[in-house]
């Protein structure tokens, strides 16, 4: 299975997006599509090889192209026909590759591509990678990327606008002005004539119509003809009717009756222009909807000092391979991910965390591409380059939540599958009543609202309404370090009413401490702590680690023997001849092993909040231990957060009831459910479900990735581990709470915004249609014009577009600084011996 991004042309309207993905569907080999109207782009799942041709065949033939891109590389050791071989299967296996021809002769390698699914830089690293060193020629410009695509797009509508605009002036001016100013229709007719004005009409408005309004025609038609109509086939028929009426009127006028000779060329003309002018603020605002991820892209290094044969030269960024030995200097941006091998320094990684503060890195430290060295100078081996590092990693889930489609979308694409041909329809039973009821002169009535019908219900603002506010929302929320890596997700986080959150390393710090040692009578505290110590440095669990590093700090620790752990209750081995348990109290109530007075002991360390333990040495209670685990100083405000949002919060953890009763006491947490194991958490969310609430879990830890899963939404920490981030619906760039308050606003103001949006979209054409067919003639006298039937149906595109840029703005719901973290839970969780 993989994924192709394509780029596709000629997508107008949300006829055009349903279109395109019936066409994607219909592929064999493709599980599904997604398309973005507000991007221009789909994304398909392939189970199939050569899939890519097939689906760009599909989109030919549907009439939305994909767009293709071709890139000639200069490719370097290649000695005989093997090697030719060698490159161009490895170029043609890339997924969205349609044709790769390789060349020994001039060491080329000429590819064409689909543009959105596969860069130049991706095909230089596959060849490289192939091992065949590959590069752009000097001088090659490479395929601009969809921001600069929408730029120019822009500047070439807002000419064709100025262009249009400047033509049909007169003709508005001439057929219009004597209405608002009485004398201009009587000096029109003693200067130049009305014939002479209505040929001149004539001759602007035929340039506008075929000159910068050709677009509609050699799209709209076409689609007509094809049995699938869509917004171009609109403006071109409403347009073609009265341009074609004022024709017959100015060179043919004794097919019409008398009374019904007038033109209507300032109606054709200024329609075009009007959505021409709609067309080019939809272009200049499409293309800030994706800023986000250029900013994203933008934090990429085009180059990195690398050591080649004993000396540092300087490496384009796609020449990095893994292995590769980088210098960083003071100032400079990381190029790749990496492991630091030599220097100190501190660097910026703001924007991986959003924290301001950088971040000391010395000897063994990761450090990651994109992120900003200070005045420190280090070297660095570079561990994932290309499309595995984690900028490379955010960007890609970005783009595909960007590209989503959430279920929201499905009524959308429902009622505009036969909006077109209904909104035909409806126009042609408009004229037919106008012909049938309309007063005299008929004919002319029923042109107005026929083609005024046409104009006003272009379903432009309802394709746009819901992609542009996904990709503005989840753009920002990259922004606060909030990624969504399923679309679904952005609505699906509305429908939870219940936050379950891991304890270790999501509420708490992650680090815990020694705090406690009670010893039962008669026993040696360094010894004991030496034998327990040294069994604990055999396991991974934080709590362990805690012990090694308060008993390792002066000693070294005795070699173990037979050492098993015991998933959920503890450890047991055999140190210098001693057998030795460390665990819960269920591991000693379980082993038979007394707990005598550490029993209570246990319960109070318990009670304070702290992780309470026992050590039996021989079959004997040796001691009660206690770790504690600081609360992160923003868990409370967090959670204080979450309950303003109406939301119920509740802590899973494999720790005592007593202990994590004392921590959800003190955070204000609703539900405890305590003393988990391992393989317990799927069990305690369906608890927590308590039938069919919905719940969203927050973990980091290996041990969450199955519940992460099977959540309702599952939000992983971006501190955790790779398989808990993989399985999450949601990955927080930080260790801290307060993202999960910032997942929720950012779906709740998107989903919002989206209401918004259909709602004005939905409610516009509802409204406006009736209107354009002349329901308020009757009582009111009123008929809605063609040309403010163009103006309303441009500036509804505007609007939805505007209102979801409006995203771009949301800011945090908790302020950045960390708060005071609150005294009586530090007491209780703080070094208390």
């Amino acid at each position: 299975m993989s994924t192709l991004n394509l780029s596709v042309e000629g997508m107008s309207c949300a006829s055009c997006v349903g279109r395109v993905e019936r066409a994607l569907s219909a592929v064999p080999g493709v599980d599904s599509a997604s398309v973005n109207l507000a991007s221009e782009s789909a994304q398909v799942e392939i189970s199939e090889p050569g899939g890519a041709i097939r689906v760009s065949e599909a989109l030919e033939k549907a009439g939305y192209p994909a767009r293709v891109g071709d890139v000639t590389l200069q490719v370097e050791e290649m000695s005989c026909a093997s090697c030719v071989g060698r490159v161009e299967r490895a170029l043609a296996q890339v997924p969205g590759v349609l044709e790769a021809s390789v060349n020994l002769a001039s060491e080329t390698a000429r590819v064409r591509y689909l543009e959105g699914g596969v860069t130049p830089e991706t095909l230089i690293r596959v060849a490289t990678e192939a091992g065949y060193p590959a590069k752009l020629p000097e001088g090659t410009a490479t395929a601009p990327d969809a921001g600069e695509r929408k730029d120019a797009e822009a500047a070439e509508l807002r000419r064709l606008t100025l262009f249009a605009g400047a033509l049909a002036l007169p003709v508005f001016l001439m057929e219009m002005g004597g209405h608002m100013i009485p004398g201009v229709h009587h000096f029109i007719g003693e200067t130049i004539g009305h014939r002479a004005s209505w040929i001149i009409q004539f001759v602007l408005t035929t340039i506008v119509l075929f000159g910068p309004g050709r677009r509609f025609y050699t799209k709209g038609y076409p689609a007509l003809l094809h049995g699938a109509p869509d917004m171009n086939s609109l403006v071109a028929i409403g347009t073609s009717a009265a341009y074609g009426y004022s024709v017959i009127a100015t060179f043919l006028p004794f097919l019409l009756p008398a009374e019904t000779r007038a033109v209507y060329y300032e109606a054709a003309a200024v329609i075009v222009v009007l959505i021409l002018l709609g067309r080019w603020l939809e272009a200049r605002a499409k293309g800030r909807t994706g800023q986000a991820i250029r900013k994203l892209m933008g934090l990429q290094a085009k180059s990195a000092l690398v050591e080649r044969g004993g000396e540092a030269v300087e490496v384009p960024i796609e020449q990095i391979v893994v292995g590769d030995l980088i210098r960083v200097r003071p100032g400079e941006r990381i190029a790749v991910d990496g492991e630091v091998v030599q220097g100190a320094t501190y660097v910026d990684e703001s924007m991986l965390t959003g924290e301001p503060i950088p971040v000391r890195k010395s000897e063994g430290d990761t450090v990651v591409g994109g992120t900003v060295n200070g005045n420190g100078g280090i070297s660095f081996r570079a561990d994932k380059v290309g499309a595995d590092t984690m900028l490379a990693q955010i960007i890609r889930m970005v783009e595909q939540a960007q590209g989503a489609k959430l279920p929201i979308q499905g009524l959308v694409d429902r009622i505009t599958l036969w909006f077109v041909p209904a909104v035909m329809s409806v126009a042609g039973l408009t004229v037919l009543a106008w012909l049938l009821f309309g007063p005299s002169p008929a004919i002319t009535y029923a042109l107005v609202a026929g083609v005024a019908v046409l104009i006003i219900a272009c379903p432009c603002a309802m394709g746009l309404a819901t992609p542009t506010s996904i990709m503005v929302g989840t753009g920002r929320a990259a922004e606060l370090g909030v990624l969504f890596r399923k679309g679904d997700a952005l609505q699906r986080l509305q429908e939870v009413q219940v936050v379950a959150l891991d304890k270790t390393g999501t509420i708490t710090e992650g680090k815990p401490a020694l705090t406690d040692m009670v010893l039962a009578d008669g026993v040696d505290r360094d010894e004991t702590l030496r034998l327990v110590a040294a069994v604990e440095g055999n396991s991974e669990h934080p709590v362990a680690k805690a012990i090694v590093e308060a008993a390792g700090k002066s000693r070294a620790l005795p070699a173990v023997t037979d050492f098993t752990a015991i998933p959920g209750f503890g450890v047991r081995a055999t140190v210098e001849g001693h057998a030795v348990l460390v665990g819960a109290r269920r591991l000693m109530e379980r082993e038979g092993i007394e707990l005598g007075p550490l029993a209570e002991i246990g319960s109070d360390l318990a009670a304070a909040g702290k992780t309470a333990l026992f050590a039996a040495v021989d079959g004997a209670i040796a001691a009660a231990l206690a770790v504690s685990d600081p609360v992160k100083p923003t868990s409370r405000a967090a959670i204080d957060a979450l309950h303003g949002l109406g939301l119920q919060v509740a802590m899973v953890t494999g720790d005592s009831k007593a202990t994590a009763d004392a921590i959800a006491r003190d955070l204000g947490i609703d539900h405890v459910v305590a003393e988990v194991l391992p393989d317990g958490k799927v069990a305690a969310l369906d608890a927590l479900r308590d039938g069919e609430r919905k719940l969203a879990f927050v973990g980091d830890g290996i041990n969450d990735a199955p519940a992460l899963a099977h959540a309702d939404i599952g939000i992983a920490m971006g501190t955790g581990t790779d398989v808990a981030i993989e399985s999450a619906d949601v990955v927080l760039m930080t260790g801290d709470l307060r993202g999960v308050v910032n997942a929720f606003e950012i779906s709740a103001r998107t989903m919002r915004n989206i209401r918004q949006n259909l709602g004005w979209a939905f409610g516009y054409n509802t409204a406006l249609i009736p209107v354009a067919a002349g329901a308020l003639y009757p009582a009111f006298g009123i008929l809605l014009s063609p040309v403010l039937a163009a103006g309303a149906m441009a500036m509804s595109s505007v609007f939805v577009l505007t209102n979801a840029l409006r995203l771009r703005f949301v800011e945090p719901v908790l302020s950045d600084a960390p708060p005071q973290a609150d005294p009586a839970l530090s007491t209780r969780v703080a070094v208390a011996e």
